[in-house]
């Protein structure tokens, strides 16, 4: 097993993140390190991290080496050395990776997808419950607060499964979400909702 495999066998990418001074939250979102940030927008999970404003990815040594600017081969260096590694002894139980099956590669895609979308719903409901809460006990309450109030703890759930959980349980939630085409449509629901706050900000600059 090379240096490669190895490292990527043994550190998870939000160790590392967490190892070099990224603040991971419960459901595994930080800040981008890549961009600007002002909201956390990067999701970690073990083997891969994406960034869903900038669309930064990739896995544990991409991530190293794009953050102290360093090669694959330094950044892997960098992290066995870190983290107390040696590559010519590999962690045990660790078993030369199998090829993916055609099933279950275009699972992962469907796993990544859906994971996505739960976050782009998870930052929009975030937003709403600060935006639209009543500020006196007279207002009329927001369908928007009602909704984020709603399905805030729900949707952070699902993500969280869809990262930490086996991969049983994430096969049944993915193919919940998939179910009456359930994340489709909220999918194109956020993808209207998005042009319309473009198209709102457009006309409030002219």
């Amino acid at each position: 097993m090379d240096i490669f495999m190895t490292v990527k066998a043994a550190v998870t990418v939000r160790q590392a993140a967490e190892h070099y001074g990224l603040q991971v939250s419960r459901n595994g979102m930080t800040f981008c390190p890549f961009h600007d940030d002002r909201h956390p927008s990067m999701k970690l999970n073990e083997r891969y991290f994406y960034c869903f404003s900038c669309g930064a990815t990739g896995d544990v040594i991409d991530l190293v080496a794009r953050s102290f600017d360093l090669s694959s081969y330094e950044a892997a260096q960098k992290l066995a050395y870190d983290f107390g590694i040696d590559p010519g002894k590999p962690p045990a139980a660790i078993a030369l990776p199998k090829p993916e099956r055609p099933l279950l590669k275009a699972y992962r895609q469907e796993e990544v997808r859906c994971l996505r979308v739960l976050c782009d719903y998870l930052h929009l409901l975030e937003s709403w419950k600060v935006q639209y809460a009543p500020k006196t006990p007279e207002d009329v309450l927001d369908d928007r607060f009602v909704e984020a109030c709603q399905m805030l703890d729900y949707v952070e759930y699902l993500a969280d499964l869809l990262i930490a959980a086996e991969l049983e349980q994430r096969v049944k939630i993915v193919e919940m979400l998939n179910k009456d085409g359930l994340i489709a449509g909220l999918e194109e629901r956020l993808d209207r909702l998005k042009k319309e706050d473009d198209a709102h900000e457009k006309q409030n600059a002219a």
